[in-house]
């Protein structure tokens, strides 16, 4: 039985003409779940090709989880279901409301074009690098988040170059990744420039900072704007136990701290903005309500996810800036 053909004049590259010969034999059902497909050398010998043409081919197969192979037998249909054209292991650092957000818009900007599977490291160097092995030849795309870990460079250089896209943060060990993503230090930057204005009814502005999951590019775009705008201000690793000082703007990255300030000042019979002020980062719904409004500085997720699709399917390599923007609320 003879299941691939090759032909020299159609134009199309020969590893891609076995892959559409056997997904051809599957829909036809010539050859069904678990069967043995031809070996690599049997291919080579019968039409002429190189190892790395039939490898190229089978491996593709592989990734988008059509064949399996099992160590000195060879290789297997696993599903008689052609899967979409690209398999993506997406990987995030945890779940919250943005990055549901950045994931929905992801998916439906996708749509059947890919297979996706999400995974979360948790900023856990250990779990990040189990995940990022244990994926190693079974996706056609890589999408990862490496947030500040110190070791995520290192483990994503072990993945194919050109099949991996870098997701909200970045750092020069990764430059030469396509990449979306946020530039902390310009987005705190611009966003406190533009509510400046606002920002001079206040003595003093204060970042709670805790620097474990945050992005180091926040606390250095805040503390730039301050000196260069010769603003009074002091960054705390956390709030716990201490009074909300009147006449301060608490800018907040953690959404737990953001209860706390907002908990401590009720109790201290404070009104928000005018007897001290709030500037949030990353944009939810429950914000524009709470206290009658949160004052954000935020990325726009949706737009995330969708140049992170036309990405992968467009293939384009380049490095996009996410827009960010200041919205201005009752909070300041």
């Amino acid at each position: 039985m003879n299941l691939i053909t090759i032909k020299t004049t159609i134009g199309i590259p020969k590893y891609k003409q076995i892959v559409l010969s056997i997904e051809k034999a599957i829909e036809d059902k010539i050859v069904g779940k678990d069967e043995k497909l031809p070996s690599i050398n049997k291919v080579c010998l019968t039409h002429s090709l190189s190892r790395d043409t039939v490898l190229q081919a089978y491996d593709e197969l592989k990734k988008r989880g059509i064949i399996y192979a099992i160590l000195g037998k060879g290789y297997f249909i696993k599903s008689t279901e052609i899967k979409p054209k690209q398999r993506i292991f997406l990987l995030f650092d945890e779940l919250n409301i943005f990055k549901e957000d950045l994931y929905t818009s992801f998916l439906n900007s996708v749509g059947n074009e890919a297979e996706i599977d999400l995974y979360f490291h948790h900023f856990n160097s250990q779990l990040f690098r189990k995940l990022v092995q244990e994926s190693k030849g079974n996706y056609t795309q890589y999408v990862i988040m490496p947030t500040n870990l110190a070791e995520a460079a290192d483990i994503i250089k072990t993945l194919p170059v050109e099949e991996v896209t870098i997701l909200d943060q970045t750092n020069s060990e990764l430059s030469n990744y396509p990449t979306v993503y946020q530039n902390f230090v310009k987005d705190m930057y611009d966003g406190l420039l533009k509510g400046k204005e606002q920002l001079q009814k206040y003595t003093k502005l204060i970042i709670l900072f805790p620097g474990f999951r945050e992005p180091l590019g926040m606390k250095i775009g805040f503390e730039k704007f301050c000196q260069e705008h010769h603003f009074e201000y002091e960054v705390r690793s956390e709030f716990t136990n201490e009074k909300v000082e009147s006449g301060t703007v608490y800018i907040i990255p953690n959404d737990r701290d953001l209860v706390r300030v907002i908990e401590q000042a009720q109790r201290q019979q404070l009104q928000l903005g005018l007897d001290y002020g709030i500037i949030s980062y990353n944009e939810t719904p429950l914000k524009k309500l709470v206290e009658n409004g949160i004052t954000t500085i935020s990325t726009d997720f949706q737009a995330m996810g969708k140049t992170l699709a036309e990405m992968i399917l467009k293939n384009k390599k380049t490095q996009i800036e996410n827009p960010s923007q200041l919205l201005l609320r009752n909070s300041l």
